[in-house]
């Protein structure tokens, strides 16, 4: 059989599919171009009104580039709106993502297909690797799923449902699994990552344990296998978490995501988030007191309803005291379900496009000016094909000489700079 995958939105739906993908190329199944395909999996999205738009628009494009495939449609857009899919196409089934890699694995492979792989001398793993051609070199692991927040523009906690953190004997056997199996770098990731708590072990246990356990795994000169944390909220970073992460002198990367959305307290009160600007740029503070070469990046919403010039304003100044390296930045979308939907003062789309375009070029000179800062440093960087991707996250070419996956200590040289692409 022959499939595809489409993957849309976070990287906690790229863990996702990418597990689906390894279990079907583990069945003998192969991965394929969309219109060669017999089965096309569409992984949505919700986050955003843009986001369902960009769900159906794919949806309708599987079904039009290919005219005889299954197409099966999950995740957060399709929990929400089932119908809106189902009734596109009568190819197209909508399978809630509890229950997909069951239902397909059952559907599309028999045990008699299981039956004649095991006669090859292959094994069918519990939990099938995601390592190879297919995948990037480093490898994500969800932690935890579902958020307990409720931020008056997103409608995630509805799709995914309550926090919910995985077991953490589960997750460190996983952890293993990978670290054994050669792996160099590890991302811990969820919908609301840092309110990880397993029976008390919270993010910063859960990986003190698996710094442990997997220190000398890798033979001694090599560099020791390193995690990185993908986005964390801003409330759920504590000081057990900001000193492991500088007692280990990167094997925890010392990179982190921590979304600010607004550097206007008004407007964050407007999102009910739960911190004032000055506390979040006060956490900013005393990650660089401890790790003063760390890289920061965020996400920032741009004309949120209400949001005035000097809510901007202020939010260009929060950015730039920060220092970020990097910014994700969204024009405010308008998403049914959500508070902000209904909100008074909704921004004109001209003035959010502008304000968006301020912010994207502030983010330009912010990343070259973090590079430029790091040249002449030396940083530890993972290996993938044409490119190497260091403990700041920047991706810069391939060094000479290596392979991928590995993990290798380099000079941040200016050529470096010349050549490299953003993540």
């Amino acid at each position: 059989m022959k499939f595809h995958v489409i993957n849309l939105g976070c990287k906690v739906n790229k863990v996702e599919s990418d597990q689906l993908t390894a279990l079907f190329l583990t069945r003998g199944a192969e991965l394929s171009a969309l219109d060669e395909a017999d089965l096309v999996v569409i992984n949505t999205c919700t986050v955003t009104g843009e986001a369902d738009k960009k769900a159906r628009k794919a949806t309708r494009s599987a079904l039009r580039h290919n005219c005889f495939a299954n197409v099966v449609v999950t995740g957060c857009a399709s929990a929400l709106h089932p119908s809106e899919f189902s009734e596109i196409d009568s190819r197209v089934q909508v399978i809630p993502k509890a229950s997909l890699i069951k239902e397909l694995d059952g559907h599309y492979f028999s045990e008699e297909v299981k039956h004649d792989i095991l006669d090859t001398g292959v094994s069918l793993p519990q939990r099938p690797q995601r390592v190879g051609e297919h995948f990037r070199t480093r490898v994500s692991i969800k932690i935890q799923d579902g958020c307990d927040h409720a931020c008056t523009f997103c409608i995630v906690h509805v799709a995914r449902g309550k926090a919910t953190s995985r077991n953490a004997y589960d997750v460190i056997d996983e952890v293993l699994d990978y670290a054994q199996a050669g792996v160099r770098e590890i991302v811990l990731t969820g919908i609301n990552t840092g309110s990880y708590c397993y029976e008390g072990i919270t993010l910063a246990r859960l990986l003190e344990k698996l710094l442990e356990l997997t220190a000398d795994i890798h033979s001694s000169d090599q560099a020791p296998l390193r995690f990185r944390l993908s986005s964390v909220e801003p409330q759920n970073i504590d000081d057990e978490l900001i000193e492991l992460m500088a007692q280990h002198k990167g094997r925890i990367c010392r990179h982190l995501h921590l979304p600010m959305q607004s550097g206007s307290t008004r407007i964050l009160e407007a999102m009910e988030r739960d911190y004032s600007i000055e506390t979040y740029l006060d956490l900013v503070a005393r990650l660089r007191s401890l790790m003063p070469s760390i890289a920061l990046s965020t996400d920032v919403i741009v004309g949120f309803p209400g949001e005035t010039d000097a809510d901007f304003d202020a939010t260009v100044h929060a950015i730039r005291a920060a220092q970020f390296c990097k910014l994700h930045v969204f024009p405010y979308s308008v998403r049914s379900g959500t508070p902000a939907a209904h909100m008074p003062n909704q921004v004109p789309e001209p003035l959010k496009r502008m304000r968006a375009s301020i912010l994207r070029a502030l983010s330009e000179e912010l990343f070259e000016a973090d590079f430029n800062a790091r040249i002449g440093t030396k940083e530890l960087v993972l290996v993938e094909n044409d490119t190497a991707l260091t403990d700041s996250y920047h991706e810069i070419p391939r060094p000479l000489y290596s392979s991928k996956g590995d993990l290798i200590p380099i000079v941040l040289r200016e050529q470096y700079n010349k050549a490299r692409n953003t993540l």
